[in-house]
């Protein structure tokens, strides 16, 4: 998670530990959603579960599973705001 080296010394490496396996287990559950992304946007989905887990970190959460879970809502809503609109009917 590369994000991470912008903020090294923020975080010790348990912490780093419990951030890079929240991240791991946010991208496995869009993977196992059978969701498939562009390589383009793959990146832009990984920014935004990544940015999400260290913002929260940063305010000091630190449980893996509200990371996760945070950073899979904080894309759901990115996804709702990026959404084209409807076609009119």
């Amino acid at each position: 998670m590369h994000f991470l080296a912008v903020h090294s010394g923020a975080f010790a490496p348990d912490e780093v530990h419990t951030l890079v396996a929240a991240f791991d287990k946010a991208w496995e559950t869009i993977q196992a959603s059978g969701v498939v992304y562009p390589e383009a946007k793959a990146e832009a989905v990984r920014a935004i579960l990544a940015k999400h887990i260290i913002e929260a970190a940063k305010q000091g959460e630190r449980d893996h599973a509200q990371l996760r879970d945070g950073a899979l809502l904080a894309l759901a809503q990115s996804n709702l705001r990026n959404a084209p609109p409807p076609p009119p009917r």
